[in-house]
């Protein structure tokens, strides 16, 4: 490499301050990674993204108040130049792939060692993808059972979403159960039916029922 390496601007995004300290102590050198910010859950990772603008936010998976998948889809539309990077102890096979769905450029467990942890970031700083090698297997056999199983298709918001059109729910409704906006699943429903190749709601309610789905 040559010429002055290139400062990484970071956001820390988990609902526990010693897990903050943890990764500021870690990362925070002052020349290539620079912690910009730190964020409890969320809602005030959007708000902070808004006005810091960093190159990278590190996120936790398990967080009070607005989902993961829901804060990066809102932090990818409103600052499409910021990358996000899933920080987590679980690779879950759902999990992985709702969070890549939405827009996630990375994907670490807390398990990697240091050398590893600072090759995904400048990884994803540079403009690629880095996923855990458990991630990597998961989003594998995910791809595996999709023909076997329509429904694989469907990240878990999604699939709760089509629960609810089971259910006989309107878009509002929805909304007020899942805590979304009405546009926010106005959009999950285009994406079902276009993930499963339905006409309209009716059909993804039949499809649903058929499949178990809705039942309370």
């Amino acid at each position: 490499m040559t010429g002055a390496t290139r400062t990484i601007k970071l956001l820390l995004v988990d609902d526990h301050g010693i897990v903050r300290e943890g990764l500021r102590a870690l990362l925070d050198d002052g020349e290539e990674f620079v912690i910009v910010g730190e964020a409890a859950n969320g809602d005030e990772a959007c708000e902070a993204v808004r006005r810091l603008q960093p190159d990278i936010v590190l996120m936790d998976l398990k967080m009070p108040g607005m989902a993961a998948s829901d804060a990066i889809r809102v932090i990818r539309a409103t600052s499409p130049a910021v990358k996000v990077i899933a920080l987590t102890s679980y690779a879950e096979d759902g999990q992985v792939r709702e969070i890549m769905a939405a827009g996630a450029a990375g994907y670490i467990l807390k398990d990697v060692t240091k050398s590893d942890f600072v090759t995904a970031l400048r990884t994803v700083a540079g403009g690629q993808t880095w996923l855990h090698p458990l991630a990597q297997r998961s989003l594998v056999e995910q791809l595996r059972n999709r023909q076997a199983d329509p429904l694989a298709l469907l990240t878990q918001r999604e699939r709760s979403v089509l629960e609810l059109i089971a259910r006989g729910m309107s878009n509002r409704q929805i909304g007020d159960e899942l805590h979304l906006t009405e546009g926010t699943v106005k959009g999950y429903v285009s994406t079902i039916l276009a993930k499963l190749k339905l006409e309209d709601r009716t059909q993804a309610a039949l499809f649903a029922v058929q499949r178990g789905l809705g039942r309370r």
